[in-house]
């Protein structure tokens, strides 16, 4: 005897297990594909760049789940128009609507079915990829771009906290250490207190973020007319800065989980650091693609429940071109929130809602 939700009838667990079926079956085949052809594009560009097969087989590990996530909803529309239309070809829609089921009463186990996809991505996109996609973007610049990441920045400045400037005048990467380092505190826009120091290094295997040792420094307090003048050879500071904000890389943001981008953006704005949409246009499209598979179930479960006598072909044509579509716009929109003056979270979701509407006319539309 199987055991099922009381909310869920057979017909529910029936269209469900169809539904999820065949979407893993669809990302499983056509990620496949898409990565004998990536290798075969790349084979020698690896080849002559002396990629180790090991470090091959870990970016294609991170490849497979990145890419099978930015076509999340892709491969669920596909999903959606192939087993519906073969439902609607053997009558079986026409049997259900029949016995007095409605077309919204149908919809509910594609909706629970989109649900569990959509939690799984998103959980996928903010948590697990990002640290995966460090892997996997060192692999394509090492290997694919012959692009190295940035190792060292100069005359860097920034905003560490209310009042409190930074400056380095040249950071290494690879030891982790600035040079000829100041430390300025403001009150009331007064110079209240200056810190410099010949280098700072930041401490990895401290237990706290932030953790920095400062060397051969100086201290100049001032109050009033009082100056105070004191000197360390060492000391252990929590300045709310790290390496990456000085050297960030190319796609920097995918690496980022969800809440190390929410506090990027918040620790930016406070030191007023210019470029700010990429992180913020990560951010919200994370929560867009998301909302994407309903979008695209409802868009296949209208275009599909009608019996065709061409099949599942028309159907599938129209859907692929409102799915490129909304990619397309997707990009577009995407583009405005980072070189014009777009708000990122009213460009991100501008897609999603002007396919609301068509999603919404379709399904008005479908038959009953």
């Amino acid at each position: 005897m199987k055991l099922r939700p009381p909310f869920l009838k057979r017909i529910d667990t029936y269209i469900m297990g169809k539904f999820l079926g065949t979407y893993f079956f669809s990302i499983l085949l056509i990620i496949s594909v898409a990565v004998v052809f990536d290798y075969n594009d790349n084979i020698d560009k690896l080849t002559q760049n002396g990629a180790p097969w090991v470090e091959i087989a870990e970016y294609y590990l991170n490849f497979i789940p990145y890419y099978a996530n930015l076509f999340s909803s892709l491969f669920v529309f596909i999903s959606v128009i192939f087993f519906t239309s073969k439902l609607a070809g053997n009558s079986e829609i026409i049997a259900i609507i029949s016995t007095g089921i409605s077309l919204g009463r149908l919809m509910r186990p594609y909706l629970i079915s989109a649900t569990i996809i959509s939690v799984i991505t998103f959980y996928l996109g903010s948590e697990i990829i990002p640290r995966s996609s460090v892997t996997r973007l060192e692999f394509e610049n090492q290997y694919k771009r012959r692009k190295k990441n940035a190792t060292y920045a100069d005359n860097v400045q920034m905003q560490v906290d209310t009042g409190v400037i930074a400056f380095i005048e040249h950071f290494d990467g690879p030891t982790k250490t600035g040079y000829r380092f100041q430390l300025d505190k403001f009150e009331k826009k007064k110079l209240v207190s200056h810190l410099t120091a010949s280098s700072i290094t930041y401490d990895t295997l401290a237990n706290e973020r932030f953790h920095w040792k400062i060397r051969n420094a100086t201290i100049r307090d001032m109050r009033g007319m009082r100056e105070r003048i004191t000197h360390f050879e060492q000391i252990d500071s929590l300045i709310v800065m790290e390496p990456s904000d000085f050297l960030s890389t190319r796609n920097f943001q995918e690496t980022m989980t969800n809440s190390e981008l929410l506090e990027y953006i918040d620790r930016a704005r406070i030191r007023g650091t210019g470029n700010l949409k990429p992180f913020q246009v990560e951010y919200y499209k994370r929560y867009a693609s998301t909302f994407a598979a309903f979008i695209m179930t409802v868009i296949g479960v209208s275009l599909s429940s009608r019996k065709r006598k061409g099949g599942m072909g028309f159907s599938l044509g129209v859907g692929l071109v409102l799915s490129v579509a909304y990619a397309f716009f997707q990009a577009i929109t995407a583009g405005f929130a980072v070189n014009a003056d777009v708000p990122p979270a009213i460009a991100v979701w501008l897609p999603n809602i002007l396919f609301s509407f068509i999603a919404y006319y379709l399904y008005k539309r479908a038959p009953r």
